[in-house]
């Protein structure tokens, strides 16, 4: 469908202008109609130009409140149209609402709810769509909107910690680079003349810093570009090289400090999502394949689809797990123990629960370590261009007879 660019007026006699996505201009003024919007003029425009629906996507908050709201409304009873309607008039006209309209036409139209959130995988990954089809075939939608949004806020919780272990380590990484490109292009310009003429010899690291100096003044261009084009080159690469992909992926996970802290929210995220589609009835090998888009990292999601093949083949959903040699030995403890017991979901809830846990104590035991490592390095940047400036005067003066 093509998207139309348009003006509209309110009955406060405001105008606004946006973009909606309508298969014709009379859906368009059928939507925004709806919304309590007149339509003043339009253009059709190509979705590449900046169509909402193919670029913008809601946030993760607007996508918690959406299903904690659908899923209060239904459980009183109210019926999931007027649910859909109730949360549109409730919101500030933005995108999300434009997208609500979407739904709410195409359910009218006689759509189910998992095929209109599926017109929008910007906004309703493969995992939500799922789930909301499973509820609706088993006629316990919310239930599966209620372990949704519980989800939801989990995985909104686990970013909110990852965010913050990196909070102080770029500011002190941004003051370090700013008071090292202030010495290095201003300071040690000024003060290179007169450690030349001191007389003395200059020792080496004091060369090495006028060297660097020297770098700086005349190609700092290309030391700040320097990091953008090396990452700029390796995600072309890694677009068209499945290989390279794989390989970065692996050192991801291998990274001091960062790479363990990854692998657990991910396998954290992997349990948590494996157990709610288990639990909803979607079979093992669906939850898998389903699993591996979630994963976002190429050598977790070649994992799975192993761990997938294998027990296509016939092998125990443990064994295939453990054989992959990627998953933790209590990972692949636990999908045993779901085997024997017949709780397959409890069992990877227990898994999530751990790796949540130990996610926020990884992070509140490098949060406080990165602190006085950052500032140790600070530290010694500036005691090596202070020995470097001063210890050939140092030497002078002790030269001095007197």
């Amino acid at each position: 469908m093509p998207d139309y660019k348009f003006k509209t007026i309110d009955e406060a006699g405001k105008v606004r202008s946006d973009t909606m996505i309508a298969s014709n201009p009379m859906e368009l003024e059928k939507r925004l109609g709806s919304m309590g919007f007149d339509l003043l003029s339009y253009q059709e425009q190509a979705k590449a130009s900046g169509s909402i629906f193919g670029r913008k996507s809601i946030t993760r908050r607007e996508l918690i409140n959406f299903t904690f709201h659908i899923e209060q409304l239904m459980k009183a009873g109210v019926p999931l149209l007027d649910c859909l309607r109730d949360i549109r008039d409730s919101l500030e006209y933005s995108h999300f609402t434009d997208i609500l309209q979407t739904i709410i036409d195409d359910i009218e139209g006689g759509k189910t709810m998992s095929l209109a959130l599926a017109e929008h995988k910007h906004v309703f990954d493969d995992v939500y769509v799922t789930l909301v089809r499973v509820g609706e075939e088993t006629g316990q939608l919310t239930k599966v909107l209620r372990e949704m949004g519980e989800t939801l806020r989990w995985q909104d919780e686990l970013a909110s910690h990852s965010r913050k272990i990196m909070i102080y380590p770029a500011i002190v990484t941004a003051v370090v680079l700013i008071v090292v490109t202030f010495l290095m292009t201003y300071l040690m310009p000024q003060l290179l003349p007169f450690i030349k003429n001191i007389g003395t010899e200059i020792p080496t690291h004091t060369k090495v810093l006028i060297a660097v100096s020297s770098a700086f003044v005349n190609y700092w261009y290309l030391i700040f570009m320097a990091p953008i084009l090396i990452y700029a080159a390796i995600k072309a690469i890694v677009r068209v090289n499945p290989a390279v992909q794989y390989t970065v992926d692996s050192m991801k996970l291998k990274i001091w400090l960062f790479g363990p802290l990854m692998l657990k929210i991910k396998i954290a995220r992997f349990a948590n999502y494996f157990a709610m589609m288990y639990g909803s009835g979607i079979t093992v090998l669906n939850a898998l394949k389903i699993s591996e888009g979630i994963m976002n990292n190429v050598k977790l999601e070649d994992s799975i689809r192993t761990a997938r093949e294998k027990i296509t083949e016939g092998m125990q959903i443990s064994e295939s797990f453990e054989a992959t040699g990627v998953f933790p030995s209590m990972v692949v403890r636990m999908i045993k123990v779901g085997e024997d017991t017949g709780a397959m979901d409890d069992a990877l809830l227990n898994v999530s629960y751990f790796y949540d846990r130990e996610v926020k104590e990884s992070i509140d035991k490098i949060e406080p370590t990165m602190m006085p490592a950052l500032t140790v390095i600070l530290g010694l940047v500036m005691m090596w261009i202070m020995m470097s400036v001063l210890g050939p005067v140092y030497d002078a003066v002790a030269n001095i007879k007197i």
